[in-house]
């Protein structure tokens, strides 16, 4: 037989689990809400915080930004005679490569380090 102890409770506390246990015993009623809210910690997922999605959007702007900076200097460089300036040239320049990838039915890919 298990051993048992005495568990001293607030009056509101015990009138509460009273108007909910239904037929399990105390013992039983407390048992269940405690392996209930156990499985429950195991189950939950993990949510990102506010900290983590501001971070996570600054390194994506970030991100942005040096791809886009990339293709400006990579126009600038390797352009045509007449260089566009601008998001109209990058535009211009984007569709081309888009044409060209379709034509040729070839893929890039990047690869990082």
């Amino acid at each position: 037989m298990a051993d048992k102890r005495m568990l001293v409770l607030p009056a509101d506390l015990v009138n509460k689990i009273n108007e909910n246990r239904g037929d399990m015993s105390i013992a039983e009623f407390i048992s269940f809400l405690i392996d209930s809210n156990l499985k429950e910690e195991e189950k939950q997922e993990k949510y990102a915080t506010k900290d983590e999605v501001r971070a996570f959007s600054e390194d994506t702007k970030k991100l942005l930004k040096n791809f886009l900076d990339f293709f400006m200097s990579y126009g600038l460089e390797f352009g045509d005679e007449s260089p566009k300036s601008g998001l109209a040239g990058l535009t211009d320049k984007l569709k081309e490569l888009e044409e060209l990838a379709e034509d040729t039915g070839k893929e890039a890919k990047i690869k990082w380090k």
